[in-house]
């Protein structure tokens, strides 16, 4: 069972991260299902529609869906699967990678300048080191 110190310190970080998180959202222009399908194909590389939808937890239907999203909006392409003729696997087009891009680019742009205005340089040192030890709560 944690200490209550824990326990306090583990609500308030959720409630802020909760916040910051739906803050950084408010910047985003593709949806964010359809942006972990590019983050995850960016990541592995080419991979199946089953793959992916096992990748972020989802119903292959739901995922068969996303792709196909992506796919009318020329972010990814469909190729066959070298070795299944059942299979086809799904991977970034060019458009998609500079999608994704921007996507990230926007986020950390949003997120950076916040951190210039409001913070001053302890406090950005302090997050700095902070983010180690998010990191390693989150591999947890």
């Amino acid at each position: 069972m944690p200490t209550p110190e824990a326990a306090a310190i583990a609500t308030e970080l959720r409630t802020a991260m909760g916040k910051l998180t739906r803050r950084v959202k408010h910047e985003d222009r593709i949806p964010l299902g359809q942006v972990a399908v590019l983050g995850a194909l960016d990541r592995n590389g080419a991979m199946t529609t089953s793959d992916l939808a096992t990748d972020q937890r989802v119903r292959p239907q739901s995922m068969a869906r996303a792709v196909g999203l992506l796919m009318e909006q020329n972010l990814i392409t469909r190729r066959a699967h070298p070795t299944d003729g059942r299979k086809s696997l799904v991977d970034l087009s060019d458009a998609g990678r500079a999608a994704l891009e921007a996507e990230r680019g926007r986020r950390a742009g949003w997120l950076a300048q916040a951190i210039e205005a409001e913070l001053t340089e302890e406090e950005r040192e302090l997050l700095a080191r902070s983010a180690t030890l998010l990191e390693r709560l989150a591999t947890r």
